[in-house]
Order: structure tokens, then sequence, then C-alpha cells
């Protein structure tokens, strides 16, 4: 299939107008209760707002051959839930560590989640969560160390399930394997039995840390008072659809749980199979929502479509506008916290890392050959414009000229909002963000299905 490049423009998806919308009746919300929004979670929210918009600022680009111009805006950059800067970080992410960090290896995927009792703890305390995640990082790598030799892994820290709802836990990919030595011995066959034990050491080596933590006044950042929005956590009730009879739930070894804590090991890629080992990294990596699941629903809900359906038979969520966008703050992880850890060979301050990451390519036009003795030298991760980025995610040359198909180059980068704006009039394009909607007064749903769920059934302005 061949794709063509269309400027994206978010303003136009139901995600944006959701924010759009409801961050007005946020803010007073949060002010009438008392309760202080997280500047970190204000910072996402106005940025995603100017993400994408031309008023906002712009690369403007020219063919060399027949002056055809092409405009690109800038990002806001997000680490939260924006799912543009989110997909480009997924896209780096991902190119970066099959190119620079792991070695051509079989890799396995596990993935832990924790009792429901926990997880609103270790969501507010950035540093708990660390620790949690170092040590079950370090459980499964003894595991490795005592079945093949010393392995390595990638973990990354998700904040939400599928449908948003709050929900810390970790994915880690780890080489399906160790190292003795300098040569690598695969795990083979793993049992179920063998995951049931990581398990259980994992939870009481975290459960340990859990009560070694010092309770804290604010432990629970200011964020968890989102809820005083509306009294109901979370600030109102999702409505499963689909949810008609339970789902056959399909029986796997390899995938455990005990009291509350869960453990699933039965993901893997072959050491040679280069498009599975990316499509792993990029899940772990994924966007906590795809702007496409998320859609208007009826009687003023929003409806999210999950990817797969639970257990239950739920194929979508429906909520109220604000309370979506209650999930969209809670999914912002906290400044200076790395979502993406390195562990065992794989860490930075590893011996054995620098001599089993892929090599760095020569030069181009060096022909002087690699002693093989030789040690790899170091090659850090790297930027990726993103015209490589789109070309190596959808085989789309963004520097071709729709017209002539001559090149496209960088005239130049457009940062002030006036003249950002003098040219999308030129354009035809908005000169102004769209405006927000004034803040609601309470009960703050605007969905009457919500209110009345929630006892407020009275009107809304």
């Amino acid at each position: 299939m061949q794709f063509v490049y269309e400027r994206r423009r978010p303003e136009a998806t139901t995600l944006y107008a959701v924010v759009r919308d409801n961050v007005e009746t946020l803010y007073a919300a949060m002010g009438e209760s008392g309760a202080t929004l997280p500047g970190f979670v204000r910072e996402e929210l106005e940025g995603y707002l100017d993400c994408g918009l031309l008023c906002r600022g712009f690369a403007h680009l020219k063919c060399e051959q027949c002056g055809e111009h092409r405009v690109v805006a800038f990002s806001c950059r997000g680490r939260g839930f924006c799912p543009s800067c989110m997909g480009r970080r997924m896209a780096e992410t991902a190119a970066n560590l099959m190119e620079s960090v792991l070695p051509e290896t079989p890799l396995r995927q596990w993935v832990l989640t924790v009792p429901h009792a926990i997880r609103h703890r270790l969501a507010y305390d950035a540093k708990l969560l660390g620790k949690v995640t170092r040590a079950f990082v370090a459980t499964v790598l003894a595991f490795y160390k005592k079945r093949s030799g010393r392995s390595g892994c990638v973990a990354v820290v998700q904040r939400t399930s599928s449908d948003l709802k709050l929900n810390p836990h970790v994915h880690a990919v780890f080489l399906d394997g160790g190292y003795v030595g300098e040569g690598f011995e695969p795990l083979g066959h793993l049992r179920g039995q063998e995951v049931a034990e990581v398990l259980a050491k994992a939870r009481r080596r975290i459960e340990r840390v859990l009560a070694r933590a010092a309770e804290r006044e604010g432990d629970e950042s200011e964020l968890a008072l989102l809820t005083s929005v509306s009294g109901t956590p979370p600030a109102g009730p999702a409505l499963r659809r689909g949810a008609v009879a339970p789902a056959p739930t399909p029986e796997t070894k390899l995938c455990v749980s005990d009291e509350g804590f869960n453990l699933h090991a039965a993901t893997t890629a072959g050491a040679q199979d280069t498009r599975g080992r990316e499509a792993l990294l990029r899940y772990i990596l994924r966007p906590p929502v795809a702007q496409e699941r998320v859609v208007q629903g009826p009687d003023g809900l929003v409806r999210i479509a999950l990817k797969k359906p639970f257990s239950d038979g739920t194929v979508a969520i429906d909520l109220d506008p604000l309370s979506l966008l209650l999930r969209l703050c809670a999914a912002v992880p906290a400044p200076r916290f790395h979502t993406v850890r390195y562990a065992g060979v794989l860490a930075s301050a590893a011996k054995l890392r620098p001599k089993i990451i892929p090599k760095p390519a020569a030069p181009q036009g060096e022909t002087e050959p690699v002693e093989d003795d030789e040690p790899a030298k170091k090659k850090g991760c790297r930027y990726w414009p993103w015209a490589e980025l789109m070309a190596r995610s959808f085989e789309l040359d963004v520097t071709k000229c729709p017209r002539c198909e001559g090149r496209l180059v960088l005239v130049a980068l457009v940062k002030d909002d006036k003249s950002a704006s003098r040219f999308a009039k030129s354009l035809g394009e908005p000169t102004e963000p769209p405006a927000r909607a004034p803040p609601r007064p309470a009960p703050y749903f605007r969905s009457p299905v919500i209110r009345r769920l929630t006892g407020h059934d009275l009107a809304v302005a």
C-alpha cells in the first residue's frame, strides 16, 4: 500500500474536543474544592491544546524544483497522553533499542501487575514505584542467572490500562537467556512452575519494599485529589458496553496470579525476527490511548473502544467527558521519573554491555576492516529526525514533493505566534487556537446519564 502524507489536524479529533471543552471546568472545579492541580499536569494539558496547530509555530519546507510549499506544525513533546508525541517517542525509542542497545538474541516479555490496593499508592509515589520496579527486575534477572547466565532487560512502566483506568504496571523485555563469558546461552523451554516461583519471590520482595517505605505526609500527590471533583472515584462511573456474557478465558501456563499479583511471560520474539522484535518493543512503549479509539458516544458520553475485549465481553467504555479528562491527567508521569529503565548486562555501567550491543556502522566510504578482537566502541542512542521516523514506520518519504517528486528542503522554523498566524491566514488556516468552552457549574458532568447515576440529577447550564 502506498501511503500519502497529510498534515495531522488534532483539533478535529474527539480527544482534542474533550480536553478543549472540559479543561476550564476542571480548573474551576479544582479551585472550588480547595485542591491544586499539579503544575506538570497543567503544562501537559496546555501543551496538548497547542500541539499540531499551525498558529503556534511550524517548519516551512519548499521544493527546490517547482517551489511547492509544505508546513509541518510543531508538537508539544508531551510524555503523558498526547497520541502524536507519545507515538513519536515510541517509534524513536524502539528504533534506538534495535540499532544501539539490544544484541541479536531471543527476547521475552514479562508483565507484572500489582493488586488494586497498592496501585493508587504506587501511582503517586515515583520513588516507591521505582523501587518496586527494581525489585521485580532483580528477581527475574536472578532466575535467568540461575538457569542460563547473566541476562539484561529493558523495563517500561505503564500507568494505565487500555480503558485509561489508573493501573501502574511493568512491561519488561528480557534477553531470553544469559551470557556465560561472552557467549550467549538461550533459556530454552520455560515452565509454568518456574513462572509461578518467580512471581512468588517477586511478591515477597515487593512486599518487603512496601513495608520499609516510610509513610510520609502528602505521599499521594495532589493529583490524587482529582477525585474530589465529583466525590465518586474515579470522578464518575464508567459504563461498559458489550458485556453480554463472560468470554472464555484462554488457559496458559505462563500466566500466573498470586494474592493480587499477576505475571505473564508467554510473549517472545526470535533472535532473527527483526520485525517481531521491534513490534514487541513498540508494544511496551505504546501511548496510553490512540485518538482513533476515542469517539463520541450517546447521551453526551465519550466512548473508548478497547483494542481487545475484556474477559467479561466488554468491547468499549463510556465515560463523561470530564471523567475521561481526569483519567488523562492521571496518566501523566511525575517529572524526572524514568519510564524506561535498563538493567543487567544492558545497564549503562555493565562491563559486558560494550561487547554485546550492536557495533556502530562504518562511516560511508570506509573500507578498512575492523578487527574482531577490537572491543566495540560505545554507540549512544541518537535523535531521529521526523522524516526518518516516518520513512521507518510507514515507508513514506515526506521529503518528496507531491507535485514534481523533487526534494523538499527546510526554509525556516517559524516560532513567533504573530508570524505563524500571518502565514496560517495566507493558507486559509485558523489564526487562533480553537476557543475553549467556559467552565460549567457543579455537578460539572455534562452527561445526564452520569449525573443521574451519581445522584446529581440537575440541569447543567
